[in-house]
């Protein structure tokens, strides 16, 4: 479930218009996330996927690889503290 939830924010981030120039803080994220995620839907943002991946392999791959940063980055700002 955990690699499901993440797979969708994953997708939505990659739709959405936020760009890595912008240097957007977690919360900027988050909101262009859920944003994404109620205009599309999952299935919407996995097809916005999949179309740029087959237009522009290239510049998709480097979309997604700063993806997977930044929610590497808010997943880390979420968890608990270890004491």
């Amino acid at each position: 479930m955990i690699s499901t939830v993440k797979d969708l924010a994953a997708e939505a981030l990659f739709v959405s218009c936020l760009q890595p120039s912008e240097d957007p803080n977690r919360a900027t994220v988050e909101e262009a996330i859920t944003t994404m995620i109620l205009r599309h839907g999952s299935d919407g943002c996995a097809a916005g996927v999949a179309t740029e991946f087959g237009d522009h392999p290239d510049v998709a791959v480097r979309r997604m690889r700063w993806v997977q940063a930044e929610l590497a980055e808010v997943v880390m700002l979420r968890a608990p503290a270890m004491r």
